[in-house]
C-alpha cells in the first residue's frame, strides 16, 4: 500500500515522502481500516517537526483523523495508532475508540468533524461553560479549528466575534456566521471588541494561536471571562501574568482534548452523538476548502503549517468523494 512517511524531522514539504510499504498489522483490540478521507491538522506539521507532545519513532506516517471503512463494512471515524498515521491507504485503530461516521456528511466532511469539533465542544461547553447570550471571541476564525468553534458558538446561542488575518479569510469568517469579523492586520482587536461589547469585553476567548493573540485577549476579556487555551499555532507559548488574571477576575483555562479519550471516553461518545445531531440538523458542517489527491498531501500539510489555508484540507486516497 502507499503511505507518506517521515524519516527525519523538519518541515513537512521537505521530510514527507510517499512510499510503498506493508499494511500495518492490528494488535489486540485493534482493527484495520481502509482510509476514505484523512483530515489535515496543524499537529501533523508539529509531528513532522518533532514538536508534538507525542513523538512517534522514525520513520512514521502523520495523519491524526480519518473517515474509513472497517473490514466488516462499517463507515467510521478513527484516530490512527501512530506510527501508522492517516496519510496512507490503510491504518490500524483501537476498536473501542471507533465512532460511526454521520450519514449527513460525506467522507471528507466526516473526517473533519472529529478532533476539531470535539475540541470545540469540550472547550466551549465543558471547560469554558459558554452560556447563551454571551460574547465569544474566536482567534483564527477562518481556520480548521476556529471555524468549528464559530459554528459551535452560534449553535450555543452566543454572539461570535471572529479574528482573522486578511480580507479573504474575513470573507470566509462572515460566511461561517460570525456576527463581527476583525482583521488583525488592519484593525485594533482590543478596541474593536470593546466597542462591539459596550466596553464589557468578551466573555469567552477561544485561542488556538497563542503569542500576541493571547496577549490581546487579556486586554479585552470581560469580568469573570474565560480565556480558553487550545494551542499555539503562532509558535509562541505565552507566559501568563497571573497577577493580571487576579486583578481583572478572569480565568485561563486549558484544554487537551486527547486526554478525554483515556480519562473519560464515555464523554467523547456523548459529544459525538451531539455533534451528529447538529450535523443532521445542518447546524454544523465542516468547512472543506480543498479535497486533494494522495500525491498532494505533503504540500497540503505544509500550507496548513504556514497558515495560508482556510477551513479544512482533506486528503482522499481513493479519489474524490
Amino acid at each position: 500500500m502507499q503511505a507518506w512517511r517521515v524519516h527525519r524531522n523538519g518541515e513537512p514539504g521537505e521530510v514527507m515522502r510517499l512510499e510503498e510499504t506493508d499494511r500495518p498489522t492490528p494488535g489486540d483490540g485493534q482493527v484495520l481500516v481502509e482510509v476514505r478521507a484523512a483530515n489535515v491538522n496543524f499537529p501533523d506539521a508539529l509531528l513532522c517537526r518533532g514538536q508534538y507532545q507525542v513523538r512517534p519513532p522514525l520513520p512514521f506516517t502523520p495523519g491524526l483523523e480519518v473517515c474509513g471503512t472497517t473490514e466488516d463494512g462499517r463507515r467510521v471515524l478513527a484516530n490512527p495508532v501512530l506510527p501508522h498515521g492517516g496519510f496512507a491507504d490503510r491504518i490500524v485503530a483501537d476498536e473501542a475508540a471507533l465512532l460511526p461516521a454521520p450519514d449527513a456528511l460525506d467522507d471528507a466532511e466526516a473526517a473533519a468533524l472529529h478532533v476539531g469539533y470535539q475540541t470545540g465542544w469540550f472547550g466551549l461547553h465543558r471547560r469554558a461553560r459558554l452560556q447563551p447570550g454571551e460574547t465569544l471571541l474566536v482567534h483564527a476564525a477562518a481556520g480548521g479549528v476556529g471555524s468549528a468553534a464559530v459554528q459551535l458558538g452560534k449553535a450555543a446561542g452566543a454572539k461570535v466575534i471572529g479574528v482573522v488575518g486578511g480580507p479573504d479569510k474575513a470573507a470566509v469568517a462572515r460566511e461561517l456566521g460570525c456576527d463581527l469579523v476583525i482583521d488583525r492586520r488592519s484593525e485594533d482587536i482590543v478596541a474593536a471588541v470593546k466597542e462591539a461589547t459596550g466596553g464589557r469585553g468578551a466573555d469567552v476567548v477561544y485561542d488556538p494561536v497563542g503569542g500576541d493573540a493571547y496577549t490581546k485577549s487579556t486586554k479585552c476579556i470581560a469580568f469573570e471571562g474565560r480565556i480558553l487555551v487550545v494551542g499555539f499555532a503562532s509558535g509562541v507559548i505565552p507566559a501568563p501574568a497571573l497577577n493580571h488574571a487576579l486583578v481583572k477576575n478572569y480565568s485561563v483555562v486549558g484544554l487537551h482534548w486527547g486526554l478525554y479519550n483515556t480519562k473519560d471516553p464515555a464523554a467523547v461518545r456523548a459529544c459525538h452523538e451531539e455533534l451528529t445531531k447538529l450535523a443532521e440538523q445542518g447546524v454544523v458542517k465542516p468547512l472543506i476548502s480543498e479535497r486533494v489527491a494522495m500525491a498532494d498531501t505533503a504540500d497540503a500539510v505544509q500550507r496548513v503549517a504556514d497558515g495560508t489555508s482556510t477551513g479544512r484540507i482533506v486528503v482522499l486516497p481513493g479519489g474524490a468523494r
